[in-house]
């Protein structure tokens, strides 16, 4: 192909060398004045974006108000207005929080103190029930009433009296009735006194140097039942005692089963110290009762319900004395149990006196027997 004249392209060059400066010139003004209006919106942007800083600002102080809902539940919704505040306005939602507040009526909790009933003593417990009432302080209350029931535990209540007058029965070897309940007295020798108060499941006895002398009320059984035939077995008791109880003592529960023969203690106090011979079969704990520690021990050639002979004694003994209460007696019967001292058919259970010597009186206000 041939090449254009030399000249020909120097003039083409030049022609549109002149055109781009002449657009040049033209542009320059226009691009200075854009630029101007670029930095103006710009800014005008930045004050908008710190007004909103400051509007967020405002919401953040409002939430802040949320916090006073820690008071109540209910001062936690303004701290919804401080949504507004965006993510300040969520910590105003801690006003819910607040609701926690009326966690206070945990304070009904305080109706665990009615548990003071189980200790049977604990009925000034029932001041729990103000935990309902008085918010969560008053929940505070209900723990006091608490406290008191494991008073009960410990063998704190009221014993109260024996009724007037009464029925002496001295002579040994002796049983009758008084209500639903048997009364039987027997000693090994020396005088003694069981005293009985009409129908009432109350009685009395008084010894001196009686030699084994033992007084009790409670329920003949007949000797053809085991004891969980009999359903569920509870004594109450109280009693104030006097004097002496010679070598050996036990107050609260005692009885006599067939086949095998075993004669049974549940010692609740003496006036020996809470202690017994024998082996130790182990350690047991009923709620709101207390705390025993189980003994057996075998007697040969001794006085029982069948004449002389050779036996075993089943005995819980309680590792802190009381005066009155509520014995779960088949729960006794169960731990025995538990332990290899299995119990043959029931001819007897009765709250018990039992001295071995020395001169005493003993009044129980209460003394009943039942099988449910």
């Amino acid at each position: 192909m041939a090449r254009p004249p030399r000249s020909l392209g120097i003039v083409a060059f030049s022609f549109f060398a002149a055109l781009l400066l002449a657009a040049c010139a033209g542009s320059e003004p226009g691009g200075v004045e854009s630029g101007t209006g670029g930095t103006s919106p710009t800014g005008a942007g930045g004050t908008t974006g710190t007004g909103g800083s400051e509007t967020t600002g405002t919401g953040g102080t409002t939430g802040t108000g949320g916090s006073t809902g820690t008071g109540g539940g209910a001062a936690g919704r303004g701290g919804v207005s401080g949504t507004g505040g965006g993510v300040v306005g969520t910590g105003g939602g801690a006003g819910k929080g607040g609701v926690n507040g009326a966690g206070g009526t945990t304070g009904a909790g305080g109706v665990a103190g009615t548990g003071g009933l189980a200790g049977r003593g604990g009925i000034t417990g029932t001041g729990g029930n103000g935990g309902t009432t008085g918010g969560g302080s008053a929940g505070q209350g209900g723990a006091n009433g608490g406290s008191t029931g494991s008073a009960g535990t410990s063998g704190t209540c009221s014993v109260g009296t024996v009724p007037s007058g009464g029925t002496s029965h001295c002579s040994s070897n002796q049983s009758g009735m008084v209500g639903d309940q048997q009364w039987t007295i027997w000693s090994s020798g020396g005088g003694g006194c069981l005293i009985t108060y009409g129908s009432s499941a109350a009685f009395s006895a008084t010894w001196s140097n009686s030699g084994d002398f033992l007084a009790r009320v409670g329920l003949n059984l007949g000797s053809n039942k085991t004891y969980d035939q009999f359903g569920t077995f509870g004594v109450d008791f109280a009693e104030t005692k006097s004097g002496t109880g010679g070598g050996y003592s036990s107050i609260g529960v005692y009885g006599w089963s067939v086949s095998p023969l075993v004669e049974f203690y549940v010692t609740e106090d003496s006036y020996n110290g809470q202690s017994s011979s024998g082996t130790k079969k182990g350690t047991f704990t009923i709620d709101g009762e207390g705390t025993y520690n189980v003994y057996e021990r075998m007697q040969n050639n001794q006085p029982s319900i069948q004449g002389n002979a050779s036996f075993p004694q089943f005995i819980s003994v309680r590792t802190t004395a009381r005066t009155c209460g509520h014995i779960s007696l088949t729960k006794h019967f169960d731990a025995w149990k538990s332990f290899g001292m299995t119990l043959g058919k029931m001819e007897e259970a009765k709250v018990l006196v039992e001295a071995g010597g020395g001169s005493g009186k003993i009044d129980f206000p209460t003394a009943s027997v039942t099988a449910q």
